[in-house]
């Protein structure tokens, strides 16, 4: 199950108390204070690491509390602090504190680490409240409650290229067919359930990371499909692949269907909708002349790739070219 968003409550450990003691030895007949210090309470941190893929560890579980700290003892022992408790969540987890409407960490790079709640201090024994007027002190301080935090967990897959398009367009057989991954291929719409990621080997130790997305409709932007809940996903990339169909078995148009997911991405996103376009016509084992795909490349104008996941046309060609626009992007990134 793929779970992209979580909101947990977490409370970091109380510290623990000081305590109240005196010395009792032989020969030793007025003896001080030697209550010790209460230890520290634990705290709450967050791991990236790239082993976890989804949040699923949250659903069923809105509580995490770290160990309080341990109460000092006599003799001047200090109480022992409190274990930190470590969650580790998916690189790409955006931490958001929820009272305050606050983003408090992008956790985009594997081994990132942030303390969302601080444990509390322990308390001190009544051996720092010895004075001259005041040598038998029965004060101590209680240890200092640990933080606690709303919090909302983002997930926002990390990929170098989105691949978008209508239900059906071809996306999750094209990811197969130019990467290992594995997603459900079948001739009814909303095959894709989740985001899937891809790497695209190429020669001399080249590779780029492609998201699918499920399939977008009109109306996606507003909540409508499926294609609203990952839109998030593609944010984060910096080239879009858009497929489109280029004979679609409901008979209808390729260049509405091309505008129709251009005003979805620009209605969620104005900066979604400016990243760098691939435009990929899909399936042109069905135009073998070319008819069709010589009609949509007039009517609309822009630059056109066009394959068959099916018999590997073209294939290969659009490994190089994505490689070669994720530099371009790179590059442009770098010089902003």
């Amino acid at each position: 199950m793929f779970i992209d968003q979580a909101e947990i409550h977490v409370k970091a450990g109380d510290g623990g108390n000081g305590c109240v003691s005196f010395r009792r030895e032989a020969h030793v007949p007025r003896g001080g204070p030697d209550g010790g210090d209460g230890g520290d309470g634990g705290s709450i941190y967050l791991l990236a690491e790239e082993a976890v893929d989804t949040l699923l560890d949250f659903t069923g579980r809105p509580h995490w509390k770290a160990q309080r700290g341990f109460d000092g003892t006599s003799r001047d022992m200090h109480g022992k602090n409190g274990e930190d408790l470590i969650i580790v969540v998916p690189v790409g987890t955006i931490v958001i504190d929820t009272d305050h409407d606050l983003i408090i960490k992008d956790l985009n790079e594997p081994g990132m680490k942030i303390c969302v709640a601080k444990g509390g201090k322990g308390g001190k024994g009544n051996q720092h409240f010895s004075t001259p007027t005041n040598q038998v002190p029965k004060s101590f301080e209680e240890g200092k409650e640990g933080r606690s935090r709303n919090l909302k967990l983002e997930l926002k897959l990390i990929a170098d290229i989105g691949l978008v398009g209508l239900p059906n367009a071809g996306k999750s057989t094209l990811l197969s067919r130019i990467s290992a991954a594995k997603p459900k291929i079948a001739s009814y719409p909303f095959t894709t359930l989740k985001p899937s990621l891809g790497i695209v080997e190429l020669s001399g130790y080249r590779r780029v990371v492609v998201a699918d997305i499920p399939g977008l409709i009109e109306g996606a932007a507003e909540g409508h499909g499926l294609g609203h809940d990952f839109l998030r996903h593609i944010e984060r990339t910096r080239i879009i692949i858009h497929l489109v169909d280029i004979a679609n078995p409901d008979g209808s148009d390729a260049v509405e269907n091309y505008h129709s997911i251009r005003r979805e991405l620009k209605r969620y996103s104005p900066d979604l909708a400016s990243k760098p376009e691939i435009l990929i016509v899909s399936k042109m084992d069905l135009d073998p002349d070319q008819v069709l795909l010589k009609d949509f490349q007039q009517r609309l104008g822009n630059k056109v790739y066009h394959i068959s996941s099916i018999t590997g046309q073209g294939i290969d060609a659009i490994k190089e070219v994505l490689w070669q626009e994720v530099q371009l992007a790179k590059a442009a990134d770098n010089e902003i």
